[in-house]
């Protein structure tokens, strides 16, 4: 008799849009026939109908995505590791005692630590699609675990990181809206496309590297275009996002993508995360384009020299106004993200980068400014952290730990962030960017008394300029 899995998504987080689980439905189209698999979403219901989905079900196995622990919001942080235990582990082991196998990318920053946490069985350290297969077939032929690349177990010491990593052009498709409730995401989601893992760079806060490795691996531009023709054909009129780490590294693999999406005609709608200004050109924009892209993010981080250098940025000024410059060219919607307080901030690196953004950046474009930086073990600023005593030593950060410049504080970070968005409506501090009902009522309506089709940044960025009776520059 075919065994059963029963694979449960814990992210409930909808800021600032809700995002599918892209993850649990690889893993459950890498287990292919041999499994009977039902993956269990919160989106509609936040947990609610978990405790009868079990009771239905009953799985031989479970296994439970941890994918955020925190929302990295420094000013009024909030934990879902306790929400995770209370609306999904406490009720599936209240009902089953099914083995419980964690993953996804935030147990895999803290492995050892929740799988005690949670009390679960097994937890797979990394990627999943091959680990999770392997381990169930060990598990039903009585063998050892820990044979298992990847495999974390109670009492097993320090989880140790896979030898090697998936060849991405072997992984089936997510075919994420044959596998869940896809009509929570409709609205204000978009469909995950994930082009490659890896990350080559050395930012000092980004744990991307950590968990998929320094190498970039790619899948074939064919496969992407194949992956989003079906989609789209199912489903119609929806927004495809690349959720790569960069979406233009290495260089010519987004030209590849986008040039064979203009080949079909898909007449796609697209956006991406992640552009790096070092491979940033006027060809890969006019392909982008031409491609469906609708709006981009932009991920500097900052635009002083200095902490470019100190947050281990791969580009220089150089690189980000010639990005900047051809941003405005092609007249592409773009979300700019800055990191004010990391190692070295001043005033001066601040007001450089305030510099850049009132030269360079348009005034329809939003400028999304966080405050602080997460610290994660692994990461440069892990080390940095305990080097200037800003972390204590044993402290493994499973709470929230965040870096501010000792140069600044805390008072005066905040200070300078909010003076900067007094002055600029487009620039919107971190504590600001969930817009109020009543803002989003607005933009709802201007969107349909002018029947707008522009991504909902520049609509609240209309109605932000209107509040503060302003003009809309740029």
């Amino acid at each position: 008799m075919m065994k059963k899995v029963l694979l449960v998504n814990t992210n409930m987080e909808m800021r600032p849009y809700p995002v599918p689980p892209l993850g649990l439905c690889l893993v459950a189209s890498s287990l292919g026939s041999e499994y009977d698999v039902c993956i269990y979403d919160p989106a509609d219901d936040r947990g609610a109908a978990l405790p009868g989905v079990v009771e239905a079900f009953r799985p031989d196995y479970v296994g439970v995505s941890v994918r955020n622990i925190d929302d990295m919001n420094f000013v009024n942080p909030t934990s879902y590791k306790e929400t995770i235990r209370d609306l999904f582990i406490t009720p599936i082991r209240d009902i089953t005692r099914a083995p419980m196998i964690l993953g996804g990318s935030g147990f895999s920053i803290f492995p050892e630590y929740f799988l005690d946490y949670y009390g679960a069985d097994f937890g797979i350290f990394g990627e999943g699609e091959a680990a999770l297969a392997q381990l169930l077939q060990c598990l039903d032929n009585r063998g050892d675990p820990r044979s298992v690349p990847g495999i974390v177990m109670p009492g097993a010491g320090r989880a140790k990181r896979p030898d090697g990593y998936l060849n991405l052009s072997d992984l089936p498709f997510s075919e994420i809206d044959l596998r869940i409730d896809y009509k929570p995401y409709r609205a204000r989601g978009s469909y995950p496309v994930q082009t490659k893992r890896g990350c080559a760079h050395s930012c000092i806060y980004c744990t991307y590297n950590c968990i998929e490795g320094y190498r970039y691996r790619v899948r074939p531009p064919e496969q992407v275009a194949d992956e989003i023709e079906q989609a789209a054909a199912r489903l119609g009129n929806v927004t495809f996002e690349f959720v790569d780490s960069t979406f233009n590294d290495p260089p010519g693999h987004a030209e590849g993508i986008c040039a064979e999406i203009v080949r079909r005609g898909l007449g796609v709608r697209l956006r991406t995360m992640g552009i790096n200004p070092v491979n940033v050109n006027r060809h890969l924009f006019d392909l982008m384009l031409e491609a469906g892209f609708a709006q981009i993010d932009c991920t500097p981080d900052s635009a002083s020299p200095r902490m470019l250098a100190s947050l281990g940025k791969n580009f220089t000024i150089d690189d980000l106004e010639r990005t900047a410059r051809i941003v405005r060219d092609a007249d592409i919607p773009t979300m700019w993200f800055f990191l004010f307080g990391g190692p070295g901030e001043t005033e001066e690196t601040m007001r450089e980068t305030f510099d850049f953004i009132d030269r360079s950046i348009s005034g329809r474009d939003m400028v999304h400014m966080t405050c602080g930086l997460r610290i994660y073990p692994g990461t440069g600023l892990f080390r940095r952290a305990l080097e200037d005593g800003t972390l204590s030593p044993g402290d493994p950060a499973t709470e929230a730990r965040f870096y501010i410049s000792k140069d600044l504080g805390k008072e005066r970070l905040f200070e300078l962030v909010h003076e900067a968005s007094r002055a600029r409506p487009n620039c919107v501090p971190v504590m600001e960017t969930e817009p109020s009902p009543e803002m989003m009522r607005e933009a709802l309506e201007l969107r349909r008394a002018r029947g707008l089709t522009e991504p909902m940044f520049r609509t609240l960025l209309r109605v932000r300029y209107r509040m503060l009776g302003c003009e809309m520059r740029g």
